[in-house]
């Protein structure tokens, strides 16, 4: 088998840290996948170098990276969704451990693992990594805190906030549907959007001002638009559009160029390229959501992170 990079077979430790309160799953067909995928990746490394660990809490993150980097861990395989991808990689950036990183797509929303085209079948998931493809990702950060794929501040961001962690259990991306027209019901049946935001990039003193941001780190949003030419989860910069319509009428034509996949050269949207941005809201601490959930809030200090976390995928 061709070989470019990493050979699997070599390493000494693996950990798959399994989430089965990601997504809307039915827990005993996606356990049995996780329990394939240990099967087939320990008769590569040996059974005695694949350890499995269910994650029933995400506190449970910080002892585990903190075993990892003890015991020298080679390869952490994460099966959940972006939330638990990023929060693991938190926590081993906290302890200054740094592995290689798989994801096995098991979560609501899986856009990294969709990124790199990772199988949810274990045979063809491993059948991938052998190939020993490393793919070097830099991290975004907003206010210090990781994402990979995507950050939203405005009216996304609120859908997020407002989506329980049962209704996004329950009802998948159905929830985010259901959260964005009671939104609109409350924000803009009778009154513009009374949020402002501005926007800085990269030193340049210049401010833009918009209703809702949207900062790409990979290629799709919302599970499977495209919204930027070009834009890879490898990349070294920042796609950003602003939208900078306040109406009902602007939201609606916002959603449907984002289900059409064309934002450049529309009218009330500013797309442009970035490393660094400082974004500032008329309200204090208005949530900004990091690949699919809220963990920080204006002001935001967008920035790439320097060095890139090795992805085998």
């Amino acid at each position: 088998m061709q070989n470019n990079g990493v050979e699997i077979k070599n390493f000494k430790k693996v950990v798959i840290i399994y989430n089965p309160n990601s997504g809307k799953q039915i827990f005993v067909s996606m356990l049995s996948r996780v329990l394939d995928l240990k099967r087939r990746l320990a008769a590569i490394i040996g059974p005695k170098a694949v350890e499995l660990t269910e994650l029933r809490e995400f506190s449970m993150l910080s002892a585990w990276a903190d075993k990892i980097k003890e015991h020298n861990y080679d390869w952490v395989i994460v099966a959940g969704g972006d939330g638990t991808l990023r929060a693991m990689i938190a926590e081993l950036e906290r302890c200054g451990c740094t592995p290689y990183i798989s994801v096995f797509p098991a979560g609501t929303v899986n856009l990294v693992a969709k990124e790199f085209d990772m199988p949810a079948d274990p045979q063809r998931w491993v059948q991938r990594v052998r190939r020993g493809n490393v793919k070097p990702v830099r991290i975004g950060r907003a206010n210090g805190h990781p994402f990979l794929t995507v950050a939203g501040i405005g009216f996304d961001s609120k859908v997020v906030d407002n989506v329980t962690s049962l209704e996004k259990r329950l009802l998948s991306s159905f929830a985010y549907v259901l959260q964005s027209g009671e939104l609109v019901r409350k924000e803009l049946l009778l009154s513009n959007w009374r949020y402002k935001f501005r926007v800085k990039f990269d030193g340049d003193p210049e401010w833009y001002d918009a209703s809702t941001i949207i900062v790409g780190k990979s290629r799709y949003y919302a599970g499977r638009y495209s919204l930027f030419k070009n834009a890879a989860i490898t990349n070294d910069y920042f796609d950003v559009a602003l939208f900078t319509g306040n109406k009902r009428g602007d939201f609606l034509k916002y959603a449907a160029m984002i289900l059409m996949e064309s934002l450049e050269g529309e009218p009330g949207v500013i797309v442009k390229k970035a490393h660094t941005m400082t974004i500032e809201c008329n309200v204090d601490g208005f949530p900004a959501e990091l690949d699919g959930d809220v963990v920080t809030a204006t002001p935001l200090l967008v920035e790439m992170q320097a060095e890139p976390v090795n992805f085998l995928a």
